[in-house]
Formats: structure tokens, sequence, C-alpha cells
């Protein structure tokens, strides 16, 4: 490009010797184009890095503030956490289902019930604190539901839904406020393990907790219904 600018700028000057133009003048005229276009290309450099600097400072606030909101949640869940009841990952509270359910059922256990009353408190100051809400997620493995004939389920969609219900109304009764909660239903979809074996199904059946911005007034609350088959 530049090499091309100075051809042109040549021959601008033989070409001003040649009609008697000074050649100041049409010198002049070459560094001003020369000038503007240098600095159209600063400004655009300058405008490329301002919006990559400006991405950056974003992305980093908001890996700090997602640090922070772990760590706050952590915190806030010391006591249940030493007790090995429950676990942390990413943000989200994990419990076994066998701790709250017995195999295919959606009937909390007793052991169960103590686990989400130590969660309450800290769950609810957590949430008003900062103005989140707590999503409660069921999940199952990939068999079939056996009823043994009675048809309580008709699939590992409705499980799902069920049991993320119980849990949802017993923290409810546990003091949670009933608008900083809600259910949802995954069924046997999104699982932490392989269901190859008994090991891996028995990971797969479990209950997570996630603590997520609360909507704003008009915005769709996800649903707790599991889709139509």
């Amino acid at each position: 490009m530049l090499d091309d600018m100075d051809a042109g700028a040549e021959a601008a000057l033989d070409g001003a010797s040649e009609s008697g133009v000074p050649v100041w003048a049409v010198f002049g005229d070459l560094m001003s184009g020369l000038l503007g276009a240098f600095v159209l290309i600063l400004a655009c450099v300058l405008g490329v890095q301002f919006e990559l600097a400006s991405r950056l400072e974003s992305e980093v606030k908001q890996r700090q503030a997602e640090a922070q909101r772990r760590e706050a949640l952590e915190k806030a869940l010391a006591g249940p956490l030493a007790a090995g009841r429950v676990t942390l990952n990413n943000g989200r509270i994990g419990i076994s289902g066998s701790v709250l359910f017995a195999f295919n059922s959606d009937d909390l256990q007793p052991e169960g019930r103590q686990v989400l009353r130590s969660l309450a408190a800290p769950l609810t100051a957590y949430l008003q604190s900062r103005d989140e809400v707590l999503m409660v997620s069921g999940f199952t493995d990939d068999r079939q539901v056996r009823n043994g004939g009675k048809g309580r389920f008709a699939d590992n969609w409705e499980l799902s839904a069920q049991r993320a219900l119980t849990v949802t109304r017993a923290l409810i009764e546990e003091g949670v406020p009933s608008s900083s909660v809600f259910a949802a239903a995954f069924g046997s979809e999104q699982p932490v393990a392989s269901n190859a074996d008994a090991e891996g199904r028995s990971k797969n059946r479990r209950v997570e907790m996630a603590p997520t911005p609360r909507p704003s007034r008009g915005e769709a609350r996800p649903s707790s219904s599991p889709p139509a088959p």
C-alpha cells in the first residue's frame, strides 16, 4: 500500500513539474492525504483495541462475580458440606436420590427430611442476601419406571418432576419462602455418570439445587412440568 502511495506521489510531482503547478502545493496536498489516511487507520486500530479491552474487562468482572457467588454459597453451606450430606459443584448443590427417596418413590425419607431441614436456613439467608431464587431439579437414570402395575408414574419425566416438587414443598415447609424456590424436571437427561452399571445409575438418580438470578417482572419462570410425550 505504501509503495503504491509513493509511486502516486512521484507521478503527481512529475505532473506538477510539467504543468507549471508549484511542487510544494502538490506535495502539501499529498501529505494531507497521507496524514488523513494514517489518522483513519489509527482511529480504527484504537477503536478495535478499546472494544477488546471493554470485552475483557466485562469478562473479568463476570468471572470475579461468579467466583464470589460460589464462595458465598460454600460458606453458607459449610455445615451440611462438612457433614458430607450434600455436594457442591460449580454452584450446584447435589443430594443423592437414595438419601431422599426409596427406589421409584417420591415419598421423602426421614434422612432426606433432615438434610433439607439443615439446608433451609442457610439457603434462605443466601437467597435473600443476593436476591436470587432456588431451582430444584429432579433427575433419574435411564431405566423405565416400574410401578408393579400401580401405574403411579407414567415415565421418568413424571418421577423426576414429582421428586423435585416434593423437595420444593419440603423446603417451603422448613422456612424457604415460596417465592424463592421453584421445581424443574429433567428425567433421564443430563446424566453425571454412565447408566451402564448400578453405581452410575445410582449417581444419576439425584436432586440438584442451584441459585439463579431472580426473573424480572414479565419474564417467564422455567416450567416445572415435563414435556408432553
